[in-house]
């Protein structure tokens, strides 16, 4: 089974607009790009991974398309589409279209930055939603928690339509929060149509003096609730480097699982992903698990 790596960026915070990218995280204000993570994945172990979108900018999407084309190691992309344009069909088929539209994999938006935590339920959204249904598009649901409410309600009206959480849901670890975040979770995963990364954490908790037994509840939560087969893991690279290492942020979720079974490991660590996006390149490994 491959080992995948479901959730990372490239960027060049001179091309577009980054209004997240502050003071605070000026240690990453620059250039990631394929290179840069290369040597990451080959310490790591890691033989794939999924490119997910940073701007509501329709052209980083076309830029990681590019990308994935041209880099070996990338296997899907996450982009952008405006939820909300009446022309979305048509966006979408422009996308797939392409000589390397066949990397679309899914959508995803900032919804966590919106000032309206019910975003996701506004019918303009839902529209644009029922058009990646439509096209057979994964969604990833970028939240903190006071977003998982709007969540559960979206994924029950689409029961046909995977979606994914990312960061699972972003409690803040660092506070050692528990509710709202644990039973809001266990509700959106009710729909058998949600999977989750364990993808986020480590910025989520204290950046300097974190440790990976700081993590090891809210990944056995996450895991309680969805099930391995509905968890992947994610690194949030290079946004992890704020408080860890590529290679720390995979050896701590390692340490956390390494008393499941295998053929669970081998689902957190790639079936989940390939099954969720149905990577290109690899779906046909679905196909062979089953057997």
């Amino acid at each position: 089974m491959p080992v995948i790596d479901a959730h990372h960026h490239f960027w060049d915070p001179d091309n577009g607009e980054f209004p997240w990218m502050t003071d605070e995280v000026a240690a990453i204000r620059k250039v990631f790009m394929p290179e840069h993570l290369r040597p990451h994945l080959e310490a790591s172990g890691v033989d794939a991974t999924v490119l997910v979108q940073t701007q509501h900018r329709l052209e980083e999407t076309r830029e990681y398309l590019a990308i994935a084309q041209e880099t070996d190691f990338v296997a899907g992309v996450v982009g952008w589409v405006d939820l909300t344009d009446p022309d979305i069909s048509k966006t979408i088929a422009d996308l797939l279209i392409r000589a390397d539209g066949r990397f679309l994999v899914g959508i995803r938006h900032l919804v966590h930055d919106e000032p309206d935590p019910d975003w996701l339920c506004r019918d303009e959204v839902q529209r644009g939603l029922e058009a990646l249904e439509k096209d057979g598009l994964v969604y990833d649901l970028l939240l903190k928690p006071r977003e998982i409410p709007a969540a559960t309600r979206t994924v029950e009206v689409f029961p046909d339509m995977r979606f994914v959480v990312d960061h699972i849901a972003k409690p803040e670890i660092a506070n050692e929060m528990w509710e709202p975040w644990a039973g809001g979770l266990r509700r959106l995963a009710k729909a058998g149509n949600v999977y989750c990364k364990l993808s986020g954490m480590v910025t989520e908790a204290d950046w300097e003096s974190w440790r990976p037994d700081d993590l090891r509840p809210y990944i056995h939560e996450a895991l309680e609730i969805f099930g391995p087969e509905r968890c992947m893991f994610g690194s949030d690279w290079p946004v992890c480097t704020l408080a860890g290492s590529y290679e720390r942020v995979k050896e701590a979720l390692e340490a956390a699982v390494e008393n499941l079974t295998q053929s669970e490991r081998d689902a957190i660590f790639g079936q989940t992903a390939i099954d969720a996006y149905k990577l290109p390149d690899y779906h046909h490994l679905s196909d062979v698990a089953a057997l």
